[in-house]
């Protein structure tokens, strides 16, 4: 028998039931799921600095448990002496267990770690049933070690959903244990 997420066990078993009744759902196949989870973090320093993206790199895979790649600018920029091709930012996709796997470190074990914790805002939601969520400090990972940390330095986080709707991709992350704020 191979190994399954605890999050994606508890998704299978309990919550597409639950929430085929609270949404009132006529078929299994209609209840929202997880479809990915993507960390993304810019560097705008590193058009000075090409250090800080592999840095940035590095953190990314630390936290993912997947390798991170290097984003690229897609324009010029004069005023901010940026040129097409350039790193400016580190991100990295997860599916499937690791996406899971992820998401029960972030709700368990990094979200509790964050100063002055009373849950998560809900107006991250784009209308299209993806939820946004930025975080201010990598340090809240257990994986990164705070002495080998060049600068503290925030990420965002985003919860792509299979469906359009934000009520029913709310009641999905809720369910999968996001702590919103009542």
């Amino acid at each position: 028998m191979s190994y399954i997420p605890r999050l994606k066990e508890e998704y299978s078993n309990k919550i597409i039931k639950d929430l085929k009744v609270n949404l009132e759902l006529s078929n299994i196949m209609q209840v929202p799921a997880l479809d990915k989870i993507i960390l993304s973090r810019g560097v705008g320093a590193a058009v000075s600095d090409k250090k800080l993206i592999d840095h940035a790199v590095e953190e990314l895979t630390l936290i993912s448990g997947q390798k991170a790649i290097a984003t690229l600018s897609k324009k010029d920029v004069a005023s901010f002496k940026l040129r097409k091709g350039t790193p400016i930012g580190a991100k990295v996709t997860l599916r499937g267990e690791r996406m899971f796997e992820f998401l029960d470190r972030l709700i368990t074990i990094a979200l509790p770690r964050v100063r002055d914790f009373q849950g998560i805002k809900a107006n991250g939601f784009d209308g299209r049933g993806n939820y946004n969520l930025g975080v201010k400090e990598q340090i809240i990972f257990p994986e990164i070690n705070i002495d080998k940390v060049n600068k503290i330095a925030g990420m965002d986080i985003t919860f792509v959903t299979n469906t359009n709707s934000d009520k029913e991709a709310k009641a999905l992350l809720t369910e999968l244990g996001l702590p919103f704020k009542k």
